[in-house]
């Protein structure tokens, strides 16, 4: 039975490369990776990755040719596969709106004609959609440029992913509703077997770790013995410090902290400030709670 844990992740765009660079981060050491590469394993062999286009990757987890994988919470809803969703990403934010032309009279969706066409993307969410609003929608799949559909008479309305709205402003649509928000997740098969479960939760933990680290900094100071509980006051989360003494300096002493990375800079002047010095700030790769 082959016990490696199969992941699928996209297979090009700023998505790809955020994943593929956070499971680098997170100790899954991989071989070469080329550009036409579409599978690839780490050097133990433990878990090995599959790059398939975005949509696709809710049904290799249904098909059980991979195990995980880490796609955008649109694409899981559209295709409706039952999968467990592990954690969800603060990156790859957008919503799902419902958009018109700017100078149509709709207000709401509840305006809309009763018979119209849409264009999407996103087919079964669409037709969900307005099933439940009780109108009649000839849905119009596309693969991409959904904004231009309108101007070009092929739609009515379109259902679409947007981050900023500055596309469907550049068309001269206007956002008339929002069916779901979206981030980038981990999502896994149902019933994963025990070694496989074990080797995604040791998985989780690395993830979580380097993201954890990457809002933090890791300080080193020399201070004044007698300013410790001084410096307990200011430094943020700070209640218990690292202290080390200094060789042959009975004076002074060392404290290692982390700190959140958007409070670096004002603990600094705090610790300069009581005589704080040789003051050292590291970046931090992982770290384990």
């Amino acid at each position: 039975m082959d016990n490696t844990l199969k992941i699928a992740i996209p297979n090009k765009g700023r998505l790809s490369t955020k994943i593929y660079e956070l499971l680098n981060n997170a100790g899954l050491s991989f071989g070469t990776k080329d550009e036409r590469c579409l599978k690839i394993a780490t050097r133990d062999g433990k878990y090995s990755l599959i790059f398939v286009r975005t949509q696709d990757i809710p049904r290799f987890l249904e098909a059980k040719v991979a195990d995980v994988g880490f796609t955008g919470w649109d694409v899981v809803t559209e295709v409706g596969v039952e999968l467990s969703k592990i954690k969800e990403f603060d990156f790859g934010a957008c919503e799902m709106v419902v958009a018109v032309k700017d100078d149509d009279p709709y207000k709401t969706a509840a305006d809309l004609p009763n018979e119209l066409n849409v264009a999407t993307s996103f087919p079964n969410i669409a037709k969900k959609y307005f099933e439940k609003l009780g109108k009649k929608a000839n849905i119009i799949e596309v693969s991409g440029a959904v904004e231009i559909t309108p101007s070009l008479g092929l739609s009515d309305v379109v259902i679409d992913i947007t981050s900023t709205g500055s596309t469907l402003k550049s068309n001269r649509l206007r956002i008339i509703d929002k069916i779901l928000k979206s981030s980038a997740v981990v999502v896994a098969r149902k019933n994963l077997e025990e070694d496989k479960q074990k080797k995604l939760n040791s998985l989780m933990r690395a993830l979580n770790s380097v993201i954890d680290a990457q809002e933090k900094k890791y300080l080193m100071v020399h201070v004044p013995k007698d300013k410790i509980e001084e410096v307990k006051s200011f430094m943020p989360g700070l209640s218990s410090p690292t202290v080390t003494q200094l060789w042959g300096n009975n004076d002074n002493v060392v404290i290692h902290v982390v700190v959140d990375k958007d409070k670096v800079y004002d603990s600094i002047d705090h610790l300069k400030a009581i005589g704080g010095k040789g003051i050292l700030i590291l970046t931090v790769d992982q770290m384990v709670q």
